[in-house]
């Protein structure tokens, strides 16, 4: 015993001094399994490091790992090395070691053999048009096994660790924005994420396989595991899902480095563009959503029949009512059972019918669809690809005339999008912007048009199967209200939208709040169009506003802009304001002519 302990202590001292030889600002993947911005941590919880300053110290950090390692602890699941996999892997490669200490890893074992990493697809559910916090989308990775279908892999998810339906909505986002939360990763099968994302938010998913190695895989697969039980502080804007995301990448290969192209913000999107830049992207699925398939068997079921399948989900019409019905054709009778079927789904994934119900109607319409002879599935067009859409940031620089007076224009806005750019690649009717700034320059001043803090448009089409809501708000500073200077102002509106693939309309009533000299509040209405047709080259944008105020003045407010696509990341829009502004207390007409370009990266 005394000499297995001796011998333990001088294997272990000679694989410290062998450490210590190690240049570890040249080992940068001991930084990124440690997740060190410099030689600082970004994980907060302390069961992630062995040494007490291990957050801060790389070196000691190391010294203490194999401490742990030669430590008298039982080699078992609960041992260090069987909790730290990765580290164990590079440090025995590094040090050249031949009698490491090893342990019976029986749990990781079994996980390893059951998730069998093979490669790695990054995986983009987009936009969901009526939550703000998702508008942004998300990523995650999904660890692709050796078996045909995809739905039997796992994914790997960071998220925040909070209930954003049980807790107040200010509340959710003040603590989301200054780190309030801690956020966890989370290992579930990829079918459960897909039920989530694309069956009950309504969002389409697309997968980008990565070139990674299988050796790479399951190098990041062995830091994953790490990494399980373990916390750290999230931050909406910056370390968030999609951040998290990029340290796992890294993980698998040190030489990537995709962190370094953000700073002050990690947008999804954004970060699958780094990707593609990288050049680790191989490949590219589509998986429509609930809401896409729904809205393609509105297109298919003859508009007479096409409140049916909502009828019978309802409990208002008998399965065999439809079936029983020879008026109605063999494919109508098709098409209205599976959408049912797909209704049935969405709606008890919202929670909106009980289980038993569920099932029982779920195995009639099966059944009696089964019945009916096997057709081919129904043809989804696939949109743009998100990739193919314009970039986050954006300068614009322009010139027009006010009143026949000449006036430049320069802007910039970190994020993302709004109505007026090009939708190509965009969920359609979504506005989500920080931060954007507007100059204009003319002989007599320089001022601000327009300082938005954050502005939010959700105009979601009603069909058939969905009643949506529209609804937008805007807080900030712009040059839209009877005063001729730029007024702080806070709206919040709320109506509907329609439409069909030439454009959309919309109607909204908003309530709303700007500072004068004084606090002013009032009410408005706006009616609009957005023709998208031809998204890929143009976009047309018309809006009429209505607008009375509590000190009895009343404004108008005419918008047409006409987008042309000259690229990607470039786009020219021409632009006509009207508004109604109050000069020494007489209402006075104000016309602005404007062509801008812009230019995003």
């Amino acid at each position: 015993m005394f000499l297995n302990t001796t011998l333990l202590y001088s294997s272990l001292l000679e694989y410290k001094n062998r450490a210590n030889e190690l240049h570890l600002s040249e080992k940068h993947y001991w930084h990124i399994l440690l997740h060190m911005d410099g030689n600082i941590s970004e994980m907060d919880d302390t069961n992630f490091f062995f040494a007490k300053d291990g957050n801060k110290n790389p070196r000691d950090e190391l010294d203490a790992t194999l401490e742990a390692f030669f430590s008298k602890e039982k080699k078992d699941d609960n041992s260090s090395i069987c909790k730290f996999p990765a580290r164990y892997f590079w440090l025995k490669k590094e040090l050249n070691a031949t009698n490491f200490p090893k342990a019976e890893c029986v749990q990781y074992k079994k996980v390893f053999k059951l998730v069998d990493p093979v490669s790695t697809t990054l995986v983009f559910p987009a936009a969901h048009i009526n939550s703000p916090a998702s508008m942004f989308g998300h990523t995650f990775l999904r660890i692709n096994s050796s078996y045909h279908s995809k739905l039997l892999s796992y994914a790997v998810n960071y998220a925040a660790d909070a209930n954003p339906d049980k807790e107040n909505a200010v509340s959710f986002a003040l603590k989301g924005l200054f780190g309030g939360y801690y956020g966890k990763y989370s290992l579930l099968p990829y079918y459960d994420k897909l039920k989530e994302y694309r069956d009950s938010e309504q969002r389409d998913i697309w997968e980008y396989d990565l070139n990674l190695t299988k050796e790479e895989t399951r190098r990041m697969f062995r830091h994953i595991w790490e990494l399980n039980g373990t916390h750290s502080s999230y931050y909406f804007f910056t370390k968030n899902c999609s951040y998290n995301m990029l340290w796992l990448l890294e993980s698998a290969r040190p030489t990537l480095q995709l962190r370094k192209h953000f700073t002050y913000q990690v947008i999804p999107l954004e970060t699958i563009h780094i990707a593609d830049d990288e050049g680790i992207i191989d490949g590219l699925s589509y998986r429509p959503s609930k809401r896409t398939k729904l809205l393609k068997y509105e297109k298919l079921i003859n508009k007479k029949y096409i409140n049916l399948p909502i009828k019978i989900v309802e409990s208002k019409m008998g399965v065999n009512k439809i079936v029983q019905d020879n008026s109605i054709n063999i494919d109508q009778k098709r098409y209205i059972l599976e959408s049912a079927i797909e209704y049935l789904e969405y709606q008890f994934s919202r929670g909106k019918i009980k289980k038993e119900s569920y099932l029982e109607l779920f195995h009639q319409l099966t059944t009696q669809r089964a019945k009916m002879g096997m057709t081919k599935p129904i043809k989804i067009k696939t949109p743009p690809n998100p990739l193919h859409g314009h970039r986050a940031v954006r300068a614009e620089l322009g010139f027009g005339s006010k009143e026949g007076d000449f006036i430049s224009y320069l802007g910039i806005r970190p994020a993302y999008h709004d109505l007026e750019d090009s939708s190509y690649g965009f969920l359609r009717g979504t506005q989500i912007e920080f931060l954007n700034l507007l100059f204009s320059h003319s002989k007599d001043e320089t001022k601000v048009e327009k300082a938005t803090i954050l502005s939010i448009v959700s105009l979601a089409q009603r069909s058939a199967f969905f009643h949506s809501f529209s609804w937008r708000m805007h807080l900030g500073w712009d040059n839209n209200y009877i005063s001729d200077k730029p007024t702080f102002n806070f709206n919040v509106g709320a109506g509907y939208s329609w439409g069909n693939k030439f454009a959309f309309v919309y109607v909204l009533l908003d309530p709303l709040f700007y500072m004068e000299n004084s606090f002013v509040s009032g009410v408005g209405g706006s009616v609009g169009i957005k023709i998208d047709k031809y998204k890929k080259y143009t976009n047309t944008n018309i809006q009429l506003s209505k607008r009375y105020y509590d000190n009895g003045k009343n404004q108008t407010l005419i918008e047409a802009q006409q987008g042309i696509r000259t690229s990607q990341n470039t786009q020219i829009v021409l632009k006509y304001d009207y508004k109604d502004k109050y000069l020494v207390h007489t209402k006075q007409k104000e016309e602005t002519y404007r062509a801008m370009f812009k230019y995003y990266f």
